[in-house]
């Protein structure tokens, strides 16, 4: 069964794929600019300060709760970097894969 926030996170995603896209290109200038870890909250602070994108939802630009749904979407795309990212456990880890 599919956490609800991961639900959400599918149609967010779906839905903005734009938000995705900026995350990848944040994290590859990071890694480029030589951070070997960040957490994904600064990625994702990022992306709400320095660009003007808006998103379907009506709550938030991005929800807090997306975070680690798009980290563990770069590390599973980008299995050299499965470390960049900080980590918690979370229902993320075992959700992934369904996205």
């Amino acid at each position: 069964m599919l956490d609800i926030n991961h639900t959400k996170f599918k149609k967010f995603h779906t839905d903005n794929p734009e938000i995705y896209k900026l995350f990848k290109e944040f994290t590859f200038t990071a890694i480029n600019n030589g951070h070997k870890k960040l957490s994904s909250e600064m990625i994702i602070n990022r992306i709400r300060w320095e660009t003007n994108i808006m998103t379907t939802d009506k709550d938030y630009k991005i929800n807090n709760n997306y975070k680690p749904f798009y980290s563990r979407m770069f590390m599973s795309e980008h299995p050299k970097y499965k470390e960049f990212f900080y980590k918690r456990a979370s229902k993320a880890d075992m959700e992934i894969h369904n996205v």
